[in-house]
């Protein structure tokens, strides 16, 4: 990956006066100048990126790890070590976790633009979510719940401040934000990817069973070293980013009012009646505009998307073979591929829309892309449905169906993130940020419920793939009709 491309083309596109900065009426942090001239280990890019970069890549490893093995731990039979629920059930607790994790954010972001500053948000969430985690891996289900709650309550101080710092390493104009966006992104799938073998193995597979029993342990208490697991990778996020916390020296620090130093009148000054550090202009509300048809799409998106967490997951446990190449792999390990497939297409999307610089799609047609993919990918489990009435499906069907979406992720989730860095205005970014993880939280709502009318009936599994399939595609229709309309709310932002 030629990441030195992106100097070429710093100042093609995403162009932010100085003016609009400095008439906000807040003392905000000169995003990029802190760490002006500092390369990292990641050549091109501020020496804060891989420390950003490694810190939610333990962090992911331990959401996603805990992740691949809930619904399967929920709907164990008690007798297996499991909590016995039926599938609407646990898709229903999948599903409000999964929520809450991403509408915590939005408070978590509050209180860092108020309070904690985005760096120590991201501090105390990182142990917070430790402690989760470790709960859970005590046998009882006060425990289960105890941690669950935790682990959303330390998510909201992380998410969305590790983001808005990630936005803060680069000047407004750097045409390399996208790029950043998208490497810090493969960071989160290399822990995506790890975590299901991790803690998959630890929590479903015969031969760690077999070791448990080898010293007396039950095999059923399984389950809660795979909890267990989760938890020791964030403890090793949390030590890299206390060991490289220099680094990160004037960025995601807490914003402090100071007056400004600018008699100059602009469009960007606060109104003289009513004004204030929180008052919009004009232009910041055709952004919030832009930011809220984003958010209506980036809500179905989900939705369909986080299938792979429960009805794939129980469509790969129950109704597919069980083999790869003469290799056993448990339902939880497919959750790997496409943390995989993110990993290997990261580096080619970055490297594409650096080398397009001015012909790259905008973002709201990056985002109809995505929701054109996902409809392809969801629209293979339709054949598979069919297929399942015969007997078990090959899992090159979800694999299939992985790699296709993660294409339509690509085109969606790090272009998300970095035009809200954009958008957002300056003087509560992290709020901003929190408020967009609102849209995830209600598509990983629904998602569950979506999930809920699993059943291993192959008609009733045609009408749920094929229903999704029909409304991503029909969404991404609609989303590039409106592409011309979203840009101009956009104003000078691509």
């Amino acid at each position: 990956m030629q990441i030195r491309e992106a100097n070429k083309v710093m100042t093609e596109n995403q162009q932010v006066t100085g003016v609009e900065i400095e008439n906000t009426g807040v003392a905000v942090e000169d995003t990029g100048t802190a760490l002006e001239g500092k390369s990292g280990i990641i050549p091109g890019h501020p020496a804060g990126l891989p420390v950003l970069f490694f810190t939610e890549l333990w962090e992911r490893f331990s959401y996603y790890g805990m992740r691949a093995i809930l619904v399967l731990y929920m709907t164990e039979t008690a007798a297996r070590g499991g909590l016995g629920m039926d599938v609407k059930s646990s898709s229903d607790i999948f599903g409000n976790y999964t929520a809450s994790v991403y509408l915590a954010s939005i408070f978590g972001g509050l209180i860092a633009d108020r309070f904690l500053g985005a760096r120590l948000a991201v501090l105390v969430g990182g142990v917070i979510i430790a402690l989760g985690h470790f709960t859970m891996a005590v046998p009882s289900l006060m425990s289960f719940y105890a941690g669950l709650a935790l682990i959303i309550l330390g998510t909201g101080f992380l998410k969305p401040n590790i983001s808005t710092m990630v936005g803060k390493l680069y000047k407004p104009d750097d045409n390399r934000r996208d790029a950043g966006f998208s490497i810090f992104y493969m960071g989160i799938n290399i822990g995506a990817m790890l975590s299901p073998l991790a803690c998959g193995y630890l929590a479903q597979s015969e031969h760690f069973k077999q070791i448990l029993k080898s010293f007396g342990l039950a095999p059923e208490m399984s389950w809660h070293f795979g909890f267990a697991a989760a938890g020791v990778g964030m403890c090793i996020g949390l030590a890299h980013l206390i060991f490289q916390y220099k680094l990160l020296d004037g960025i995601g620090e807490k914003v402090t009012d100071k007056p400004v130093e600018s008699s100059a009148v602009t469009e960007m000054e606060p109104a003289k009646e009513g004004g204030g550090k929180w008052q919009l202009t004009e232009s910041e509300w055709h952004k919030v505009g832009a930011i809220a048809c984003l958010f209506v799409f980036n809500l179905l998106f989900w939705s369909i998307f986080e299938q792979g967490g429960s009805s794939l997951n129980l469509f790969a446990e129950r109704l597919t073979e069980k083999n790869i190449l003469g290799f056993r792999v448990e339902a939880s390990y497919l959750q790997a591929v496409q943390a995989l497939d993110v990993i290997i297409l990261a580096p080619i999307f970055s490297f594409l829309w650096i080398k397009l610089g001015r012909r790259q799609p905008s973002s709201p047609a990056k985002f109809a892309l995505g929701l054109m993919f996902l409809g392809l990918g969801i629209a293979i489990m339709v054949p598979a449905a069919m297929l399942s009435s015969h007997g078990l499906v090959s899992p090159y069907f979800l694999i299939a169906v992985y790699f296709v979406e993660t294409l339509g992720e690509m085109c969606l989730s790090p272009v998300g993130l970095s035009t809200v860095s954009k958008l957002a205005p300056r003087a509560f970014q992290s709020m901003t940020m929190g408020a967009w993880f609102i849209s995830t939280a209600l598509g990983n709502k629904l998602a569950g419920v979506f999930s809920g009318y699993f059943k291993e009936d192959p008609q009733s599994l045609i009408y749920l793939f094929g229903g999704m399939a029909v409304a991503a595609l029909a969404a991404s229709a609609v989303l590039f009709l409106l592409t011309p309309t979203i840009k101009k709310l956009m104003g000078e932002i691509k």
